[in-house]
C-alpha cells in the first residue's frame, strides 16, 4: 500500500517520462508535484518505490523511470482521462471493409502510432461435412460453408476408419448439425456426446475443431493494421533495431495480433495491456489500448492502437473509445 505522497510522486514520474522520454530525477519530481519536500525525502521515496518494484533506476542516469508494474499501477488507480473535445471525421457508411479500413487509419492519425482493427467476426456455420479416407488413419476433411466455399485438411485420427463408417458420420453429421454455428455445434456436443457413438462422436469432435481451425485462419486477413511507420519515429524503438523489428514481425502475424484482439473482446470498455506484464503482449515494449464496436447492441469486433510503453494512455483512451463508436455507429446505420 502507497501513501498519498508516494501516489502522487509516482504519478508524477510516470506523466513526466511519458511525457519526455528521459529518466526523471528528484529535482524535477520536486518542481512538478507540487509537494514541499526536500531532495532528500524525495530520495527515500523514490527508493521505498523502487524497493516495491514499480520503478527503476538506468544505470547511465541517476533518475528513474517507470516499471512495468509501475505503469499498471498508474493505469489502474491514477489515470484520469480527460474528456476534451476530439475532432474526429465520420466514418462513411458505404461498405464495411471501407469503415474497417478508415478506421484503421483514423486511429493511426490520430495517435501517431500504430492503428488496428478487426472486422466484424463472421459467423463460422458450415452448410456440409465430408470425410474422405485417404489412408489407414489418414483423413480429409472437406468442409462446405452456406456461400460455397469449401476448405480442406487432413487429419490423422488415432482409429482407423472405414470408408462406409465415414459416409455414415457425414450423413448424420449434415442432418443434425449443419446450419448451425461452430459454437453451437460444440455446445450440443458437449452435451450429447455420451448418446452418439464414438466414431460419430470422435469424427465429430474433428470436425469442430478443423473448422475453428479454418475460421481463425480466414479471420486473420480480416485484421487491418495502419501507420506501422510511425514507429520509425519514436525514439523508444528508432534507437534499438532489435525492438523494431520485433515488432514488426508482430504486425506481419496476423494470427497472433487475432489472439490480441480476441482477448480484449472478452471485457467491456477500454482495456489497457502493458508490454511484459503477461504473454498477453510478449513484448515489454509494447502496449495495446483497445475496445470492442457493436452493431445494434452486439459486440462484432475490437479496435485498438498499438504504440511504445511509454505511450499517452489518457489520450489513447479517448481515441480509441470515440473510434469504437465511430465504427459502431457506422456498420449500424449502413444496415
Amino acid at each position: 500500500m502507497l501513501d498519498d505522497r508516494a501516489k502522487l510522486l509516482l504519478k508524477t514520474l510516470v506523466e513526466r517520462y511519458i511525457a519526455d522520454g528521459q529518466p526523471v530525477g528528484s529535482r524535477t519530481l520536486s518542481r512538478s508535484s507540487g509537494l514541499d519536500l526536500s531532495p532528500a525525502t524525495i530520495r527515500n521515496v523514490m527508493s521505498d518505490l523502487e524497493a516495491l518494484g514499480l520503478i527503476a533506476s538506468p544505470h547511465t542516469s541517476a533518475g528513474r523511470v517507470p516499471t512495468t508494474r509501475g505503469y499498471r499501477l498508474f493505469v489502474d488507480t491514477m489515470l484520469t482521462a480527460q474528456r476534451e473535445q476530439m475532432s474526429a471525421p465520420s466514418l462513411a457508411a458505404d461498405q464495411p471493409q471501407k469503415v474497417i479500413a478508415n478506421a484503421a487509419h483514423l486511429l493511426s492519425n490520430l495517435s501517431q502510432f500504430v492503428g488496428v482493427v478487426m472486422a466484424p467476426r463472421r459467423a463460422s456455420v458450415f452448410k456440409q461435412i465430408e470425410f474422405l479416407r485417404l489412408s489407414e488413419r489418414r483423413l480429409l476433411v472437406i468442409i462446405v460453408s452456406p456461400d460455397g466455399d469449401v476448405q480442406n485438411r487432413v487429419i490423422f485420427p488415432e482409429t482407423d476408419y472405414s470408408q462406409s463408417q465415414l459416409v455414415e458420420a457425414s450423413n448424420y453429421i449434415n442432418a443434425h448439425f449443419a446450419g448451425l454455428t461452430i459454437e453451437q455445434v460444440r455446445d450440443r456436443l458437449q452435451s450429447e456426446v455420451e448418446k452418439l457413438r464414438g466414431e460419430i462422436a470422435a469424427l465429430m469432435q474433428a470436425a469442430v475443431q478443423v473448422s475453428s481451425e479454418v475460421l481463425t485462419e480466414a479471420q486473420a486477413d480480416d485484421v487491418v493494421i495502419s501507420g506501422e511507420r510511425n514507429l520509425l519515429s519514436v525514439t523508444d524503438f528508432s534507437s534499438d533495431m532489435g525492438q523494431l523489428r520485433r515488432a514488426f514481425e508482430l504486425f506481419e502475424e496476423k494470427a497472433q495480433l487475432m489472439r490480441l484482439l480476441d482477448v480484449s473482446s472478452k471485457a467491456e470498455g477500454v482495456r489497457i495491456f502493458i508490454g511484459g506484464e503477461s504473454q498477453v503482449v510478449p513484448f515489454e515494449e509494447l502496449s495495446i489500448v483497445s475496445a470492442n464496436y457493436e452493431v445494434d447492441g452486439q459486440v462484432v469486433g475490437t479496435l485498438g492502437v498499438i504504440g511504445p510503453t511509454r505511450m499517452p494512455y489518457d489520450r489513447m483512451i479517448q481515441i480509441v473509445d470515440i473510434t469504437s463508436r465511430l465504427v459502431g455507429n457506422a456498420l449500424s446505420y449502413r444496415k
